[in-house]
């Protein structure tokens, strides 16, 4: 290709010489930019492909892209008016509704789902929780012992005050996992909303060969004071990236807008908060999550009348034929939009 447009070049201006210098100047000139352009075009390609393999051409990259946006994964729990965990219901106990509509088809189902984990440990390492950090940590540590199966599950250790730390990135090792916790050291200014952010978006970047669960859990008091951006847009971010939230207070005074600020994170996105009432309830807490993730069931369905439009689209899950269950998903996301593109 680049010789053949060199072959174009030489052509275009032996041509030029025939028609004066003025003209041949124009030519020249003509054929600078669109060479210019050509270069231009190319190395915007590269830098959109960078540390990925490139499409085959745009139609199939278009194609993938419907694919992956016009399948919701959707992961819940059901408990009944005790709390208990209901693990025996079918799929033709549910009705799912996607922007007040039944899906156009369901794609799977799956009870007790035992689909691999990507989880993301986030630990609030801001000068609020100075008193109780070592028995976070040592919590923590006993909580991914009992929860991360080697070779299936991988998981990421964060710490947060003023900006986001990774002291280990995704992997299945419980060691290094360990050594990344106790790496953590007390900070300063809390950015909380930043760091659920970064995870939300770092757990949507992590390749997926098979079907998995994303899942943070957030050790923090609830109080923000030093994020750029909104708890309005994590919310969206956890949602878009089908994200669990769970959220462990570490403050052991109950309410307040800390404790407000993670009850409605975990409940938009389906998970749950949890406020020990003494230092000690951090590891019950640790335990409720471990079961209530082998207590889940994941479907995955293809919406009616799905667009790129970027609009809120709503998810609410029933069971209409039994009486008295709670059910807990996330709430709703937000479609991609692009251009003006029709429904795939």
């Amino acid at each position: 290709m680049p010789a053949m447009r060199i072959a174009v070049s030489l052509l275009v201006i032996r041509k030029a010489m025939n028609f004066g210098l003025i003209t041949c100047s124009l030519l020249l000139a003509q054929v600078l930019f669109l060479s210019a352009m050509w270069v231009e075009s190319t190395q915007n390609a590269g830098s959109d492909d960078l540390g990925t393999q490139a499409s085959k051409n745009t139609d199939d990259s278009l194609l993938t892209l419907h694919t992956a946006v016009s399948e919701v994964h959707l992961v819940f729990v059901v408990t009944d008016k005790h709390g208990h965990y209901v693990k025996d219901l079918k799929q033709e106990d549910f009705k799912i509704l996607d922007d007040h509509r039944p899906p156009e088809k369901i794609l799977s189902f799956k009870r007790e789902t035992d689909l691999p984990l990507q989880l993301g440990l986030l630990i609030d390492i801001s000068q609020s929780v100075r008193e109780r950090f070592t028995f976070e940590q040592d919590e923590a540590i006993a909580f991914l012992q009992q929860t991360l199966r080697p070779k299936y599950d991988q998981a990421f250790v964060m710490g947060f005050d003023m900006t986001p730390k990774v002291t280990q990135d995704f992997t299945d090792d419980i060691a290094k996992l360990e050594v990344g916790i106790h790496l953590l050291q007390p900070g300063s200014l809390t950015a909380m909303y930043d760091a659920v952010y970064y995870s939300c978006n770092k757990l949507l970047k992590q390749s997926q060969n098979i079907p998995s669960r994303r899942v943070l859990i957030l050790l923090s008091d609830g109080y923000d004071n030093s994020s750029s951006v909104t708890r309005e847009k994590v919310i969206e971010t956890a949602q878009r990236a089908e994200v669990s939230v769970y959220t462990i207070r570490t403050s052991l005074t109950a309410g307040g807008r800390g404790q407000k600020a993670l009850e409605t994170i975990a409940e938009a996105t389906g998970g749950r908060s949890y406020v020990p009432t003494q230092i000690a309830g951090v590891a019950n807490a640790f335990t409720a999550i471990q079961t209530e993730l082998r207590s889940q069931y994941a479907v995955s369905y293809k919406p009616t009348a799905f667009k790129l439009d970027g609009r809120y689209r709503t998810i609410e899950v029933q069971t209409p034929n039994e009486k008295g269950l709670r059910i807990r998903s996330r709430t709703g996301y937000r479609t991609a939009k692009i251009g003006s593109e029709s429904d795939p």
